[in-house]
């Protein structure tokens, strides 16, 4: 039997007895992550074990229909597993990770759970330093802007254009990544969902009209920002460059035997790259895409025209 399969197993029983209504067995498969022929499997197994003696008496009794599946008869086993010391810490750091994540709404709701843990662990979570995921003072700020529902005039330096611009937005939520926090919002400019890197944000005044991201269409309710909708590069990276793989986010590393390095990542769009590979010099070939390798050359090629002797 696999680590994960006996855990399950310990958990089921408390589980469906904290529901004496009963649970769909497409619901419990989906609370355990397993298709629902793994927990029928599971269930027929729990069926058959019971306290030493195994007379009827003894058995887990569980009761199947079509609808639902209740637990007549435990056998002792109706408390759920207690956590391990090192998983009550794994957890209680996450949970003050996401407490200090700007954009959660209930803090009060986070705290109240690390206080359960603690009770649940038996002791309080050690103290363990959790480093900031932003450390942007203006966080706080946007984040009180969201929640006004006012519209906003900002000035936005972009760096994949290199420009500076004045666009009225309409917020919707602060959003973190890469230890970074960007204000999701509706652009007028634009006429779409932006995110806004909020340390490139040189100003911002809060405007007196309510903030309604799609009063200019039709469109439903915005998705999140997805980055696989961006365009994607594959580079081969020597030694002078291995440091981009530590400064941008990349979707596969590999070594080449060659010694330098294959990344893979995904990036704002193709002319950003262009520049971005060009800025590398002779430290980065492009792998992929084709309109990519051909914009790099054609500009190269261009800038040592420049440098021809004239006729």
């Amino acid at each position: 039997m696999t680590t994960n399969r006996l855990a399950r197993l310990l958990n089921l029983v408390p589980y469906l007895v904290a529901r004496p209504e009963g649970v769909p067995m497409a619901e419990i498969a989906a609370d355990f992550g397993v298709d629902v022929e793994q927990i029928q499997a599971d269930l027929t197994m729990l069926w058959m074990c019971g306290l030493p003696g195994y007379g009827p008496g003894d058995l887990i009794d569980i009761a199947f229909d079509a609808d639902a599946v209740r637990v007549l008869f435990a056998a002792g086993m109706d408390r759920p597993v207690r956590l391990a010391a090192h998983e009550a810490l794994a957890l209680s750091v996450a949970l003050r990770v996401l407490a200090d994540t700007p954009g959660v709404g209930d803090r009060a709701a986070i705290a109240s759970a690390l206080d359960k843990l603690a009770a649940a662990a038996g002791e309080a979570p050690a103290d363990v330093a959790v480093r900031d995921t932003v450390t942007d003072p203006q966080v706080e700020k946007y984040a009180a802007l969201v929640a006004s529902g006012h519209a906003a005039r900002i000035t936005y330096y972009s760096a994949s254009r290199d420009t500076t611009s004045e666009r009225v937005v309409d917020p919707i939520e602060i959003v973190v990544a890469d230890g970074h926090a960007y204000l999701r919002a509706w652009c007028r400019t634009a006429g779409e969902i932006r995110q806004f890197r909020i340390d490139r944000i040189d100003a911002c005044t809060e405007l007196d009209e309510p903030s309604e991201p799609l009063r200019l269409t039709n469109q439903p309710a915005p998705t999140a920002f997805l980055a696989s909708e961006l365009p994607r590069i594959e580079l081969l990276l020597g030694a002078g460059a291995k440091g981009v793989a530590d400064s941008y986010p990349c979707e596969a590393v590999l070594g080449e035997p060659d010694g330098r390095r294959r990344v893979v990542m995904r990036v704002r769009d193709l002319d950003w790259a262009r520049r971005f590979v060009l800025g590398l010099g002779g430290e980065a070939e492009v792998v992929a895409p084709t309109e990519l390798r051909d914009a790099v050359r054609q500009t190269a090629r261009a800038a040592l025209a420049r440098y021809a002797p004239a006729a």
